[in-house]
C-alpha cells in the first residue's frame, strides 16, 4: 500500500572506509561536503556491510537478504534480478526508480528492478571473478601487485567514469525538477571511488603531502593476528608484498585519501544540483558504501576480513526523520536499506516491529526512534582467499567473529576500537564467546551455510571446465570501467 512519500537520493561509493571521513573523526582527510551532510542529518556509528566484497554486498543491499539466504557467495555469483528487491517493489507501485553508475550485477539484460539503468557497470562478461571460488586451497592472486604498482597521482578510467556518473546525476536532478512527477522518485547514484586502482587526480593527491600522510596502524609482526584463516588471506591477497618502502606505502595512502576527497567533491556537486533544482525539502538523502578498505592496517589492503576497516561502512541520512548532528549507536547494515527505501517512498512496511515479508532489516527511520535498539547485525564472507566460512555478529558493544572449523575472535569495540585485544583468547571471557556463538546460530546454521557455499562454488567451477581451466583464466584486480579492457594476470600456484 502506498501512503504518500518522498523522493530519495541514495548515494553509494565503493570501498570507502569510515575511518577516512571527517564525520567519523579523521582529522587529516578533507571531506567538507560529506561532513556537512552529517551535520545536517544522522550519522550511524555502527553501520556494516553484509559481506566485505562487492558483488555479495550489493546483492544483499538490493534484496534486503543476507548472503546465505540468496546464494550470491562471491564475485562470481552476481545478482540476476532474483529474488526481487526494493527496486522491483517501487516499480510495481508505479514509482520512477533509476540508477546511475556501478551496480555490479550480472547484466542490464536482467530485470534488476530499475526502470532505467544509466551508465551501468556490471561484472566482467556477465560471469565475474570465477577464480575467486577456488578456496580448497585458494591460489595466489598475482593481480594484487597492481595495487602497489598503480599507487600515486594521475588519471584512470575509474576517475573518468565517476565524473560521468556525477554529471549524469546532476543532469537527472535538473530534469526531475522540470518534470515534477506526481509520484516520488528514487535515484540510486553509485560511484566507484575510492576503490583501487589507487590513482588520485593531481589536484586532490597534492592535498596530502607524503610527510603528513598517516602510516597505517598495527604493522609490526607481533600485531598480526595469530590465526590460520587470516594468515592464508594475507598470503593469497599479498598486496603488501609489492610495496618497496615506507614512501611507497605513504603514496598509496595519499592516493586513497585523494580519491576520497575527489569522491567528496563529486558528492558535493550532486547535492548542490539537488538544492539548485529546488528538491532538497522533498528528498531524503543517504550516503553509504558497499564495504570498507583495510588500507594497510595489519598489512591487509582491500577488504575481505571482519576488522572494522573492512566490514564497517559510513552511513549518513538526511531528512525529516533524522535530527541534525544526531549520532546513532544501534548496529545497522545494508540489508536495512530495503525497508528504509520503501518507507521513504510511502509503501507500507507492515507492522513497525516486524520485518517486511520476513526480511531481516529495519528501516533506519525507525532505528533512530529507538526501535530494536538492542538488535544484532550479521556479515559473512565466502569469497577469494578464505579457506572456510567467516561470520561476524555485532551485538551491543561486542563483535564475535566465527571461522567455521577454527577458533573464533571476540572484541569489545567500546574499550578496544582498534581490535588489538582478542578476548576469545582469555578464559574469563568464555561466557561472552559462547553468547556470541549462540547469537550467531540463532541467525543461521553455520555448518549448513558453509557446506552449501562450497558446494555451489564447486558446481560453478565445474561449469567452467574444472579447477585447471579456471586457473588458466587468470585474475584481475578490479572490474574494468565501461569500455576498459580487463587487466588479466596469469594464474598463481596453489
Amino acid at each position: 500500500m502506498t501512503t504518500g512519500g518522498r523522493n530519495m537520493l541514495f548515494i553509494m561509493s565503493d570501498e570507502h572506509s569510515k575511518r577516512v571521513l571527517g564525520a567519523y573523526g579523521n582529522e587529516v582527510i578533507r571531506t567538507p561536503h560529506l561532513d556537512r551532510l552529517a551535520a545536517e542529518g544522522a550519522t550511524f556509528d555502527a553501520a556494516y556491510t553484509n559481506c566485505p566484497i562487492c558483488v555479495p554486498a550489493r546483492a544483499s543491499f538490493a534484496t534486503g537478504r543476507h548472503v546465505h539466504e540468496i546464494g550470491n557467495w562471491d564475485n562470481g555469483f552476481p545478482y540476476t534480478g532474483e529474488p526481487r528487491g526494493w527496486g522491483h517493489r517501487l516499480a510495481m507501485a508505479g514509482h520512477r526508480v533509476e540508477s546511475i553508475g556501478k551496480l555490479h550485477y550480472r547484466s542490464s539484460d536482467d530485470d534488476n528492478g530499475f526502470t532505467r539503468e544509466i551508465l551501468p557497470l556490471h561484472v566482467l562478461d556477465g560471469r565475474g571473478d570465477i577464480q575467486g571460488m577456488l578456496r580448497r586451497p585458494p591460489p595466489l592472486r598475482p593481480s594484487t601487485r597492481q595495487l602497489a604498482e598503480d599507487a600515486g597521482e594521475g588519471e584512470s578510467t575509474y576517475l573518468d567514469y565517476d565524473r560521468k556518473i556525477r554529471d549524469a546525476a546532476c543532469a537527472w536532478l535538473e530534469d526531475a525538477a522540470a518534470r515534477r512527477d506526481d509520484e516520488p522518485w528514487t535515484l540510486f547514484v553509485s560511484f566507484v571511488c575510492p576503490h583501487f586502482p589507487l590513482v588520485a587526480p593531481p589536484e586532490f593527491f597534492s592535498m596530502y603531502p607524503l610527510d603528513q600522510v598517516p602510516m597505517p596502524r598495527l604493522r609490526d609482526p607481533e600485531d598480526f593476528p595469530d590465526h590460520p584463516v587470516l594468515r592464508k588471506l594475507r598470503e593469497v591477497q599479498a598486496y603488501e608484498d609489492h610495496f618497496t618502502d615506507e614512501d611507497h606505502i605513504r603514496r598509496a595512502v595519499a592516493a586513497y585519501y585523494g580519491m576520497v576527497s575527489f569522491l567528496d567533491d563529486n558528492v558535493g556537486r550532486v547535492l548542490r544540483a539537488l538544492d539548485e533544482a529546488g528538491l532538497r525539502d522533498d528528498t531524503m538523502v543517504v550516503y553509504t558504501s558497499d564495504h570498507g578498505d583495510n588500507l594497510g592496517t595489519r598489512t591487509f589492503w582491500g577488504k575481505s576480513n571482519m576488522y572494522e576497516e573492512s566490514v564497517g561502512i559510513p552511513l549518513i541520512c538526511r531528512g525529516p526523520d533524522f535530527e541534525p548532528g544526531e549520532r546513532v549507536r544501534t548496529p545497522v547494515s545494508l540489508v536495512d536499506g530495503y525497508q528504509t527505501i520503501l518507507e521513504n517512498a510511502g509503501i507500507d512496511p507492515d507492522d513497525e516491529h516486524a520485518p517486511v515479508d520476513g526480511l531481516p532489516g529495519i528501516a533506519w527511520q525507525k532505528i533512530v526512534k529507538g526501535v530494536a535498539s538492542s538488535r544484532m547485525v550479521l556479515s559473512e564472507y565466502h569469497a577469494v582467499g578464505s579457506i572456510t566460512a567467516i561470520f561476524m555478529l555485532r551485538w551491543r558493544r561486542y563483535k564475535y567473529v566465527h571461522y567455521e572449523g577454527y577458533r573464533p575472535q571476540l572484541f569489545d569495540l567500546e574499550a578496544d576500537p582498534l581490535e588489538t585485544r582478542d578476548l576469545a583468547l582469555e578464559p574469563e571471557f568464555a561466557a561472552l564467546v559462547k553468547e556470541g556463538e549462540r547469537n550467531l546460530r540463532a541467525v543461521c546454521d553455520v555448518e549448513e551455510v558453509t557446506a552449501r557455499a562450497f558446494a555451489d562454488q564447486a558446481a560453478r567451477i565445474a561449469e567452467f571446465g574444472g579447477e585447471q581451466a579456471v586457473l588458466e583464466m587468470g585474475s584481475y584486480p578490479y572490474t574494468p570501467a565501461p569500455g576498459e579492457a580487463p587487466r588479466i594476470s596469469g594464474a598463481g600456484p596453489k
